[in-house]
C-alpha cells in the first residue's frame, strides 16, 4: 500500500496549473523579507517594521490558503472519489493542514 505522500508524488499537484503565479508571489515575498531585514539593519522605526511584517504575514497566508484550496479541489476530491483509506488519509491531511494554519 502506498502512503498519501507517495500517491501524491505519482500524480500532478493541484497547484501545478498556477505554479508560475505561486512562484511570482513567492519571489515578491522573498523581496519583502529582504526589505524587512534591511529595515532592521538600518534601524528603522519599529512600527514601520511591524507594518511590513504584517504585510509579509498576510502575503504568506494568501499563498497558504491558495495552496490549501488547490489541494482540496484536486488531491482531496480525487481521493474522495476513489474512497477507502486514501480518502480518509487525504481528509486527515487536509484537516491537519487547516489546524496548523488556524494556529499560526
Amino acid at each position: 500500500m502506498t502512503t498519501p505522500a507517495e500517491a501524491t508524488e505519482a500524480a500532478h499537484h493541484g497547484y501545478i496549473s498556477d505554479k508560475d503565479r505561486y512562484l511570482a508571489r513567492l519571489k515578491r515575498i522573498e523581496g519583502q523579507a529582504r526589505g524587512i531585514h534591511r529595515m532592521v539593519e538600518e534601524e528603522k522605526y519599529c512600527i514601520d517594521i511591524l507594518t511590513q511584517v504584517s504585510a509579509l504575514t498576510s502575503a504568506l497566508r494568501g499563498v497558504a490558503l491558495g495552496l490549501l484550496d488547490d489541494h482540496m479541489k484536486h488531491c482531496v476530491v480525487d481521493a474522495a472519489q476513489l474512497g477507502g483509506d486514501e480518502a480518509e488519509a487525504k481528509m486527515k491531511e487536509a484537516s491537519d493542514a487547516i489546524a496548523r494554519l488556524v494556529r499560526s
